[in-house]
């Protein structure tokens, strides 16, 4: 089976999953608290969306129409953010489970590693360290070259 079978079997399962968590811990805790537990949930994904997702969703939309997808690679931990957002917005444990993996930064760069990517490291000074493919030198020619004179381009 290809990728987009996998997820669309994923996409239709997870309501049925989702409501047989409910009602596990419906049974466990009670109905009122399970139900508040799932509404606070939605709530606080619709804040992370309202503080966070602006600013990502914008960013992204320039990056999409400029066609470079490189921009998007570098702002993961944000990209991680709006979609934590939206997986908190969805009602549901397994959702919610999942996107407090998400908001969680040591366990968001360890699934970025199983993935196959390493996500930019971002210091205290607000520098983003990128991998060598990541990025590329564009030369600025109003800017004075300061190489010094046995140095190459």
């Amino acid at each position: 089976m290809n990728v987009a079978k996998w997820l669309l079997l994923v996409i239709l399962a997870l309501p049925f999953a989702e409501l047989l968590v409910f009602v596990a811990v419906a049974a466990s805790i009670g109905f009122g608290w399970a139900l508040l537990l799932v509404l606070t949930s939605s709530l606080a994904g619709g804040l992370i969306l309202r503080r966070a997702g602006g600013n990502h969703i914008a960013r992204v939309r320039t990056a999409m129409n400029q066609g470079s997808f490189t921009a998007i690679q570098a702002d993961g931990t944000g990209i991680a953010t709006l979609f934590a957002g939206i997986l908190l917005l969805v009602p549901g444990f397994i959702t919610d489970v999942l996107a407090l993996l998400l908001l969680i930064a040591p366990l968001r760069r360890l699934m970025a590693g199983a993935f196959g990517g390493s996500p930019p490291v971002r210091r205290a000074d607000g520098v983003v360290d990128l991998e060598p493919e990541q990025w590329q030198r564009v030369p600025d020619k109003e800017l004075p070259d300061r190489r010094g004179p046995g140095e190459r381009p």
